[in-house]
């Protein structure tokens, strides 16, 4: 039932479900585990994004195309994704990774994601992924603006409440929890003027705090 769930928000059915099942087992679970489809899947990400940047920014240098590809791939921005599909509640995951709440860990929710674009590949071919990964970006890329994206949140932050003439946001370490092998960090993002108090999760401090960044930007935006 949970993958029939799944498959209706990918807009995807499953010819070899069991393409699916190995997708979403972590190698903590089963040696017959994703890191294989996760390795496809990143490839064919970093293809059908560059795919779609490039026709609808026919103005952008490589340079441009580049990093904006490395802000669409990256590991915050598919967990962003895999949340969105509610993902961890169909993974697989050993006991340990369980009582460390595995299902949450973002490299282990980007991972997975990765590897189910790498499952679709094999299950019916690189135009199916495309459409899969073009429905998901699709919200994304439409409200993408290349003069600000480039930017990375922090910058972009910082230059938005000094337009505005607000005190720079404070970022303050919430959280520090995982093995060593696998840290996961929470830091938040506090505008104290405008009472915005926004959460950013990364496997490093800094990858939380744009993560929290980018999500007080949006509320400054809207406000």
């Amino acid at each position: 039932m949970k993958f029939e769930v799944l498959e209706r928000q990918l807009s995807y059915r499953f010819q070899r479900t069991v393409l699916l099942r190995q997708a979403l087992t972590h190698r903590s679970f089963s040696a017959d585990h994703n890191e294989r489809l996760e390795f496809l899947g990143d490839s064919i990400l970093n293809m059908v994004v560059a795919l779609a940047l490039y026709v609808r920014f026919d103005g952008l240098r490589e340079g441009e195309m580049s990093r904006l590809r490395a802000q669409l791939v990256r590991q915050d921005t598919l967990q962003m994704i895999a949340e969105r599909l509610d993902l961890g509640s169909c993974l697989s995951l050993g006991e340990g990774e369980l009582k460390s709440g595995g299902h949450r860990r973002p490299s282990i929710l980007a991972d997975a994601l990765e590897a189910v674009f790498g499952a679709i590949y094999l299950d019916a071919g690189f135009e199916a992924v495309k459409r899969v990964i073009d429905g998901l970006y699709a919200e994304m890329l439409m409200s993408l603006d290349p003069a600000r994206s480039l930017k990375d949140p922090k910058t972009a932050l910082q230059e938005a409440l000094q337009a505005r003439r607000l005190p720079l946001p404070k970022y303050e370490m919430t959280e520090e929890r995982g093995e060593a092998h696998a840290r996961e960090f929470e830091v938040h993002c506090v505008i104290e003027r405008l009472n915005i108090c926004t959460a950013g999760v990364g496997a490093s401090r800094r990858i939380a705090e744009q993560v929290a960044a980018a999500a007080a930007l949006t509320q400054l935006e809207q406000a």
